[in-house]
């Protein structure tokens, strides 16, 4: 299974968007400062996820959320999955 997810660092005041197989694994080298886009954001928070069945289908959501380039985009589906 593939998720695409979105993460939230208070520090920064920023949303991440991705897409992974293992979200787990992933959220923990977020965390580590694996990445370094993600490494000034420490701690981040997952906040959203949809699931998938393969990555190339969670990789397509991620895009197509990324090309929004809209906070409050991204805000609304947080808000409409609780």
């Amino acid at each position: 299974m593939a998720t695409m997810y979105i993460l939230y660092s208070e520090k920064l005041a920023k949303y991440y968007v991705g897409a992974c197989i293992d979200l787990q694994r992933r959220l923990y080298e977020h965390n580590i400062g694996h990445s370094k886009f993600t490494s000034t954001g420490i701690p981040w928070k997952l906040v959203y996820r949809e699931d998938f069945d393969e990555l190339i289908t969670a990789k397509r959501r991620e895009l197509q959320i990324k090309k929004m380039k809209s906070k409050k985009f991204i805000e609304s589906l947080i808000n409409s999955a609780r």
